[in-house]
């Protein structure tokens, strides 16, 4: 769970599905983190589901193989016009659900959920990337995850009306923060506004 609308609002209805859920955060190392580790930890107490254990934050550092990459130097972040491409992270979802997985079965958590979204265009953001890479966890460590993306299927005006009742102003979606809060110009705070404006909702962020 990021703290962006698409996996916060899944903590939630999870939480309607299961009797246990374990949000899983992993910090690389990336401008937007505290920010977003900060908007998350709010979110997920304002929550307070009796399904929901406490966050666990995973410590997986990519500086040095994104090298001056804008998502690590904060240098050419992409704009509120650039196309979704702009914003790839090449082998993020590969770093992130590996070592979420591997958690899972050695905690004895046999699925593991991922809000991606149907529109996500990225390699590593497909249920045939999510099924292999189950196999390949198995093959690894000798256990079985099923990794699952319920959101497959929808578009974020769909996730924003699912999540209308929750507080989503406790969630975060920017690239660039300022002080601490979205900065309102950059790729991830024009899609959040695109999407709350398409859902009917105001964004009180």
């Amino acid at each position: 769970v990021s703290g962006g609308v698409d996996s916060a609002v899944l903590v939630a209805e999870l939480c309607k599905q299961y009797s246990s859920v374990y949000p899983l955060f992993v910090r690389s190392g990336l401008i937007w983190e505290a920010a977003e580790l900060n908007y998350l930890h709010r979110f997920l107490s304002a929550l307070a589901r009796s399904e929901l254990r406490p966050l666990k934050v995973f410590e997986q550092p990519v500086g040095d193989v994104y090298g001056d990459h804008w998502g690590v130097t904060g240098a050419g972040v992409p704009g509120s016009e650039s196309p979704d491409a702009a914003v790839y992270l090449p082998g993020r979802n590969l770093f992130l659900v590996t070592k979420a997985a591997v958690w899972c079965v050695l905690n004895d958590v046999s699925v593991l959920a991922v809000g991606s979204l149907g529109s996500n265009p990225f390699p590593d953001s497909t249920p045939e990337f999510d099924v292999a890479l189950g196999q390949l966890v198995q093959r690894a460590v000798g256990g079985s995850v099923r990794i699952i993306r319920p959101y497959a299927f929808l578009r974020k005006t769909d996730v924003l009306r699912r999540g209308k009742n929750l507080p989503l102003h406790l969630t975060f979606s920017c690239i660039k923060p300022e002080r601490g809060e979205h900065c309102g110009v950059c790729n991830k705070c024009a899609e959040r506004r695109r999407g709350f404006e398409r859902a009917g909702i105001t964004d009180n962020t």
